[in-house]
């Protein structure tokens, strides 16, 4: 049986967010081709971090190697196209993230695989392999065909997908490959991890978010926002202006250009919900907005909505969180 490759992602030992989205689409697609789901996963110790994957996929490729420690796309690109040889998936995803910008176009040039890139959805219809992607900075959805091929690759967008547990859960075979890595990746190679500086803040990571825009009107409105955020214990970010404004450091945005979030609760003040904004958040589990425009688009992505000043509703809303934290 041909088989559906997903790379398992990992960072400092944590599978990453992606791989479990990935994996919720590849089933999907898994059971509509009568494909097998194969997670694969490379690593100094990579058994230790494939139990979790056997949940998704029906089996699990373990290559351990010392020379697999941190990422390289040297030393991925000679595994996995070693891997695509021998057993030809019909499908290898890839996640769109500075692993995938790096290693999928490469891999696909090495083996001659039609590779799309950035997707938010794809499919095989009728033996077709299709796939969708925005353009115009998101203003459209665009259906993509790739040429016939016996395999294909795609790089999948962060938040694209919402993970989900298959049920019954898949038990999947674990299944220890030999490396054939034999010696260390001359061109590339890892030299240390750069952290967020002191007090720096990774949105990306936060359960809650307080996103702010042009509606808070000045800066000197900042400390109160800042202050509304500790309340609900969520992190501050921002859409655009904000940034463009100096208010708030570029890793706070949210957005096309800036980052792309899924929290649990993502409370939007004063933002009026540009598309470039809302590529960004709109996958976040619980969305609030208060904009005191009726109009304003970020009410269509929205689960609740209060037309109001936003000056208005936060004091109140502060104070009555504060009520219930004494009551506790």
């Amino acid at each position: 049986m041909t088989a559906i490759f997903v790379l398992a992602e990992h960072r400092q030992g944590i599978i990453r967010d992606i791989t479990y989205e990935m994996l919720t689409k590849a089933h999907e697609i898994a059971q509509k081709t009568n494909t097998e789901l194969t997670a694969v996963i490379l690593g100094k110790s990579a058994k230790e971090k494939a139990k979790p994957l056997t949940e998704y996929a029906q089996k699990v490729l373990i290559i351990e190697d010392q020379k697999l420690e941190n990422f390289t796309s040297d030393a991925y690109q000679k595994v996995l196209s070693t891997l695509i040889k021998e057993h030809k998936p019909l499908l290898t995803l890839i996640g769109h993230t500075s692993y995938g910008i790096d290693l999928a176009p490469r891999l696909a040039t090495e083996l001659n695989i039609p590779l799309a890139t950035d997707c938010i959805d794809l499919a095989f219809e009728g033996g077709t392999f299709t796939v969708t992607r925005q353009m115009y900075g998101g203003k459209v959805n665009t259906t993509a065909t790739a040429r016939k091929a016996q395999s294909y690759m795609a790089t999948i967008r962060q938040a694209a997908f919402q993970p989900q547990k298959p049920q019954p859960p898949a038990n999947g075979q674990i299944i220890e490959q030999p490396s054939p890595l034999t010696e260390e990746a001359a061109t590339k190679r890892f030299i240390e991890y750069v952290l967020p500086p002191p007090g720096g803040v990774d949105i990306t990571a936060a359960d809650k978010l307080v996103g702010i825009g042009r509606g808070i009107k000045d800066q000197a409105n900042m400390p109160q926002m800042e202050e509304f955020a500790k309340t609900i214990g969520a992190v501050l970010a921002c859409s655009r202006p904000i940034v463009d404004k100096g208010w708030l450091s570029n890793d706070r945005q949210v957005g096309s250009s800036g980052k792309t979030v899924k929290p649990k609760l993502y409370i939007a003040l004063g933002i009026s919900g540009a598309f470039q904004h809302v590529l960004g958040m709109k996958n976040s589990d619980l969305i609030i907005a208060i904009n005191k425009d009726p109009n304003a688009p970020i009410f269509s992505f929205s689960d609740y909505g209060v037309v109001e000043d936003l000056f208005k509703i936060v004091p109140a809303l502060k104070n009555k969180i504060n009520e219930l934290k004494i009551q506790k």
